[in-house]
């Protein structure tokens, strides 16, 4: 029988998927939490056991988080051949209630294992996007809140200090109002010998929906301006397995004040090149007779380093060193700790789910339901962390690029109202 944990306990958490982004950033961040006290057991469940022995085995993380480890579903043991589509829902129904699931499988899973996270009691944080139709978040959001339960969204560049420093100047009125801009995030060519070749197919994603959607709601966040139109081209290309995806894409978003920003994504990023990848934004802004900026560039952060050979990073010897998203830094305790907006983001998400608990821990069950809605409430109209209510914006960006790009390019309208929706665009 479940029983939920006393007021101050850690939360357990379970992270569903064992690729790139768990290895890279959620569970270091995840382990981090731990030895701080607010994590308590972990379990990490994907579709085979290789990710897991990976994750288990990485000496990176081994050195950095000396003595933590994580339950595997399967065990890591387990043939790799053999799959177990089903076995993160046995993983929920053995779940406390009110425990923390992190969701980190590829965008088109995303829907159903939110929503078998929610029906099991449990707190969410999702990787972005949060899910690929404007009514799935509706849904997502309305569940969530009837059962008192947080759900967040991974767009980590809201954390970026310097996001952070232009919301507020924007907003201050310093640099004017965006009139046009331009966005790029092209990731590495490596991603194509990933297990991004066995679902980054046309038919399934594209390049402006995984990362520009970053981008995007970074404008909305820094501007509050909605999205009122989208137009995505892409270029189609073979994965090494044979499996055809968009490889490279580039979407243009009207503002509902007119603005304009272009937004260029691919896996293409040369794998012996400075950065790890290519990202950045610049927008241009207008006053009364004067016109303002915003840029960032946010591959460079004004680190560089040029490696020995044998030293084993990713990139070449000549590297641009990014110490703002995520790194591993020596800290006053044993091993590594994890520092940057990457971090920040997620232990935000991990923590609010914490301090929501705790703060009902002592009420009646009607009681505390209402006190979380409150809180959740609280935490949708302050637009910090990323939820299905202050970024449903762009599911329907996601939603319009979708139908855009399957049809070359034209434009589909956002239109919001009493029942926000998409359409092609009449006048074309």
């Amino acid at each position: 029988m479940k029983t939920q944990q006393p007021v101050n306990e850690a939360l357990d958490v379970l992270i569903i998927g064992g690729g790139m982004i768990t290895n890279d950033l959620i569970l270091p961040s995840v382990y981090h939490l731990q030895r701080l006290g607010g994590v308590g057991e972990i379990s990490v469940c994907a579709l085979n056991s290789a990710p897991l022995r990976a994750l288990r085995d990485n000496p990176e993380l081994q050195e950095a988080f000396p003595g933590q480890g994580f339950q595997a579903y399967p065990a890591c043991e387990t043939p790799p051949e053999q799959k177990f589509p089903e076995l993160y829902l046995e993983r929920l129904q053995a779940a406390r209630p009110r425990q923390a699931v992190i969701v980190a499988v590829p965008d088109t899973f995303h829907y159903e294992t939110v929503k078998a996270a929610l029906a099991h009691d449990q707190h969410v944080l999702c990787v972005k996007p949060l899910v690929l139709a404007y009514e799935q978040t509706l849904e997502i959001e309305r569940l969530a809140l009837e059962r008192g339960l947080f759900v967040g969204v991974e767009y980590h560049k809201r954390f970026d200090r310097r996001s952070l420093l232009a919301k507020r100047q924007y907003a201050a009125g310093h640099v004017g109002e965006f009139r046009i801009g331009e966005a790029r995030m092209i990731e590495p060519y490596y991603y194509r010998h990933s297990n991004f070749q066995n679902w980054f197919t046309c038919d399934q994603t594209d390049p402006f929906v995984y990362v520009g959607c970053h981008y995007v709601d970074l404008v909305y966040f820094i501007t509050g301006l909605k999205p009122t139109g989208v137009s995505v081209s892409g270029v189609r290309g073979k994965f090494p397995n044979g499996n055809e995806g968009y490889l490279w894409a580039n979407g243009r978003v009207q503002f509902e004040n007119g603005a304009l920003l272009s937004v260029i994504d691919g896996l293409g990023y040369p794998d012996d090149a400075a950065g790890s990848n290519d990202q950045g934004l610049l927008m241009y802004c207008e006053g009364a007779d004067r016109s303002g900026m915003i840029q960032h560039n946010d591959q460079d952060r004004g680190v560089r380093y040029s490696y020995l050979d044998g030293i084993g990073c990713a990139g070449s010897r000549y590297n641009y060193v990014n110490p703002d998203f995520y790194r591993l830094v020596p800290w006053e305790g044993a091993g590594a700790r994890p520092v940057g907006y990457g971090y920040e983001s997620v232990a935000a998400s991990i923590e609010t789910m914490r301090r929501i608990e705790q703060a009902c821990a002592d009420q009646s069950p009607s009681e505390a339901l209402e006190a979380r809605r409150a809180l959740i409430q609280a935490v949708d109209a302050a637009g910090i962390l990323a939820t299905p209510a202050n970024s449903y914006i762009n599911e329907l960006v996601v939603e319009a690029a979708r139908l855009s790009i399957v049809r070359e390019g034209v434009w589909v309208d956002i239109l919001y109202g009493d029942r926000p929706h998409v359409k092609i665009r009449a006048t074309q």
